[in-house]
């Protein structure tokens, strides 16, 4: 039997198997050093560590006639070609969040690397590095993989990568870059209140200046951004419906109503009969104060961009005080802060919209009317509300456990 060829194969401490090696490819030095395969997993034998060491060197080879026909450009500039030409129409949230990451993170360790010249096993490595190590949690992980899917296409795209190394990275379900295992400890539960707790928080909350934010949030399940985007117009007291078709947000530190982040979060909701009596209380209320507070009320108000179009006042919106001023995404903290001193409930507006998902769930809404009404682009993350252990469900389950014969 001839020899193992052995060379640039070692040890580690852990007792596992790493290689390196240095070749030239298209008459330039490559060096590369490997302790994981491209899953992610530790070579256990000096064998497979071998022979992924050769077969690595002959892929490197092998690739010098095909790298010839791509340009190689390097990743900082791949990314300016997407924030230049294929961001077109993103959401302004969508494109803050990719700055953020790309800036924060992303540029210093791989914006000077050409984009064909990394592996499957770089990018898995830095992915567990940012949940296992630094503790990120997990959806924010998942968001710096889906720059990296967004990277490597834009590059595909332009020729920077060939099919086969494009194929690697992003489509092959065996080779492709993917999210590290989830922590067993990690919280992806639907966080609700108890019927309890609703109560209380509905006496909290009653004739404050974030009834009206607690109602849309009680009986629509709203985002916080689109329950102080909703505009008066979009409450149709004739067909019971609320139309939600835009959101607040700020920009620029601007005030801006600007359209929603997804198709599926345009949508009619029906309005239950305790919240249309309660707006149509409010509105009342509105039309008298309209007229006895009517220079105040022109004085305070807001002018905001309304979907680029147009300047509006913000006393067309839903959420503004009687004298006239705006009231904002940021409204509620003081209330979040408050309710935990005197009620020790821990308050998120989103809860709210956990809350009502999980009650209809739990009486047996069909998912695909839920999942319309709470805006969802997928039905699996509806599903959550479905298969979420609420206490609402326990003691539904512990009943029907309770009447088994």
């Amino acid at each position: 039997m001839p020899k193992l060829n052995d060379t640039g194969v070692y040890q580690l401490k852990n007792g596992y198997w790493g290689f390196r090696y240095a070749i030239v490819v298209n008459n330039k030095r490559v060096e590369r050093k490997r302790n994981l395969d491209e899953q992610g997993n530790p070579y256990k034998t000096k064998t497979s560590a071998v022979k992924a060491r050769r077969t690595m060197i002959e892929q490197e080879r092998n690739s010098q006639v095909v790298k010839s026909k791509t340009v190689r450009v390097t990743v900082q500039q791949v990314y300016n070609e997407y924030c230049e030409f294929g961001r077109a129409g993103k959401a302004y949230a969508t494109i803050v969040k990719q700055d953020s990451l790309w800036n924060n993170h992303i540029k210093s360790k791989f914006g000077k690397r050409y984009v064909d010249d990394i592996s499957v096993a770089e990018i898995n490595d830095y992915l567990a590095e940012l949940y296992y190590t630094e503790n990120r949690a997990y959806s924010y992980t998942v968001s710096f993989l889906k720059i990296f899917y967004l990277i490597f296409g834009q590059a595909y795209s332009r020729n920077y990568l060939n099919a086969e190394q494009y194929d690697k990275l992003c489509k092959n379900k065996d080779t492709k870059i993917h999210m590290p295992k989830m922590k067993i400890d990690e919280d992806t539960d639907i966080v609700t209140f108890s019927d309890e707790q609703m109560i209380t928080l509905s006496e909290y909350f009653k004739d404050t200046n974030a009834e009206t934010a607690f109602m849309l949030g009680k009986y629509c399940g709203l985002r916080i951004n689109e329950c102080y985007g909703l505009k008066w117009c979009n409450v149709d007291f004739d067909n019971d419906i609320i139309k939600i078709d835009r959101q607040m947000q700020y920009q620029n530190g601007v005030i801006k109503l600007v359209s929603l982040k997804t198709r599926n979060a345009r949508r009619d909701i029906v309005m239950a009969t305790p919240l249309k009596e309660y707006l149509l209380s409010l509105k009342r209320h509105r039309d008298k104060i309209m007229v006895e507070l009517t220079e105040q009320r022109e004085q305070n108000q807001t002018m905001l961009s309304d979907m680029g179009k147009e300047k509006i006042s913000s006393l067309e919106l839903v959420n503004s005080l009687d004298e006239g001023k705006i009231q904002t995404v940021n409204s509620m903290k003081y209330h979040t802060q408050k309710i935990k001193a005197q009620h020790g409930i821990i308050f998120k507006y989103h809860y709210l919209r956990h809350t009502y998902g999980t009650r209809l769930a739990l009486m047996n809404t069909p998912m695909h009317i839920l999942c319309n009404q709470m805006g969802h682009a997928s039905s699996n993350v509806t599903q959550k509300y479905y298969l979420g252990n609420s206490k609402q469900g326990v003691d539904i389950l512990r009943a029907n456990l309770n009447s088994m014969k």
